[in-house]
């Protein structure tokens, strides 16, 4: 599988570039701390996801998805669509938060939802060109 860039030929093109990595290295590391807390059964991780109820394969689920996306984050072939699956993960925890939780407590994934959102928004051409190369021949 091979996945061309173009290369920025302007200095907003590689502002842009330089800005988007250093996003996706910062989620990255703040998935993979997310992700550890859930793996190390964190006490306060735990009491959350008994709360929302759905069994403990939950906590493992979502850290596993953390995971994934953090990986994925840093792999040009796949940093937008990482982001994008992040970008519904996070959605999913604001309405968690929101429905589950004290209105308060979604201050958390919002925040980390708009830096994400901006990710896979710049990157949505490497998602668009990932997506081609995985359909072609259908």
């Amino acid at each position: 599988m091979t996945i061309t860039t173009a290369t920025p030929t302007n200095l907003t093109g590689r502002r842009a570039t330089v800005v988007l990595w250093a996003l996706q290295v910062a989620m990255a590391a703040a998935f993979l701390m997310a992700a550890y807390t859930k793996f190390i059964g964190y006490p306060a991780a735990v009491e959350a996801f008994d709360r929302i109820g759905l069994g403990s394969w939950f906590i493992y689920f979502i850290g596993a998805v953390e995971l994934a996306g953090a990986i994925g984050l840093l792999v040009p072939a796949l940093c937008g669509l990482a982001a994008l699956g992040l970008t519904g993960l996070l959605i999913g925890a604001v309405v968690t938060q929101l429905l589950v939780f004290e209105p308060a407590t979604v201050i958390t994934p919002a925040a980390y939802l708009i830096p994400i959102a901006v990710v896979a928004w710049g990157r949505r051409g490497r998602t668009v060109q990932l997506i081609r190369l995985m359909t072609r021949g259908r």
